[in-house]
């Protein structure tokens, strides 16, 4: 008798069928919306197939080099993490404190608050040229944006976190002459964690779009140069494969954050 029929027969396929259908079921909308964008405007638009051609070309080879302004599509997505790493690193170091110390005393709140408000929505492409002044080159520029950008929401998650903890725990603390470090590291920072990984997962995202638009203007190696290197080239097929490329890696990003974040909560709640 076989031993995989025991197996099978365990697998609730119902459940199955709603997890694989519906997004197989949404692919292939997409991939038809496209074949007939691309049917109706002739040669403008590359049809599914002939982008699926190239993308398989062009990640046979994805490292190499013929150049400084020649580069595989590898070595530009590394090239673009590497500054989103650093930028969302920066951010991470100053903002993460700044929020802790903004939701925790009032004076510092009604500081930044209104400096906060001023500042967030300001356009990405806006601070770029600010960062050219200062750092006189493109890679700091770029890394500049990234951390200006992706810092507002792991300052405004973290403040609203330590502005949600309980005012009886805070009562018990001084009730015990806890030192300010014990307050955060005892009380403050479980309660904020869920918060604090909140604004790291929307910051991320952030920084992961402004690396393209950033690269797009500073130049060099990069995913967000190589579309417009595309662009000038009139390559569409490369162009789409980029899109799609920069899509994946930014699920990627978010699906890990959001593992990370399940897995400290989890801690959090199992200690």
């Amino acid at each position: 008798m076989s031993t995989h029929t025991p197996l099978l027969a365990r697998v609730h396929w119902p459940s199955v069928w709603l997890n694989v259908l519906p997004p197989l079921c949404g692919l292939g909308l997409l991939i038809g919306i496209w074949a007939l964008i691309s049917i109706s405007t002739g040669s403008s638009i590359p049809s599914p197939a002939a982008t699926w051609s190239q993308a398989v070309e062009i990640f046979s080879h994805p490292f190499y080099r013929k150049g400084p302004n020649d580069q595989g599509i590898g070595w530009n997505i590394l090239m673009s993490l590497q500054r989103v790493a650093v930028g969302f690193g920066l951010a991470a170091m100053v903002g993460i404190p700044v929020g802790f110390m903004v939701g925790r005393f009032d004076v510092l709140g009604r500081m930044f608050n209104p400096l906060i408000s001023l500042l967030r929505p300001v356009s990405p492409l806006a601070w770029l040229p600010i960062g050219l002044l200062v750092f006189k080159g493109a890679n700091p520029a770029a890394i500049w944006t990234i951390f200006i950008c992706s810092i507002w929401p792991m300052i405004i998650n973290t403040a609203v976190g330590v502005q949600r903890v309980p005012q009886d725990y805070l009562n018990v603390a001084r009730v015990l002459n806890l030192s300010e470090w014990k307050v955060v590291t005892k009380i403050l920072f479980p309660s904020v964690l869920p918060y604090m990984l909140t604004g790291v997962r929307l910051a991320v995202g952030t920084a992961w779009l402004v690396i393209v638009a950033a690269e797009m203007l500073t130049g060099g190696v990069g995913i967000g140069f190589w579309v417009w290197d595309e662009w000038n080239n009139l390559n569409v097929k490369n162009i789409i494969i980029a899109i799609f490329v920069i899509g994946i890696v930014g699920l990627v990003l978010e699906y890990a954050l959001i593992k990370l974040a399940t897995a400290f909560t989890f801690e959090e709640v199992k200690s």
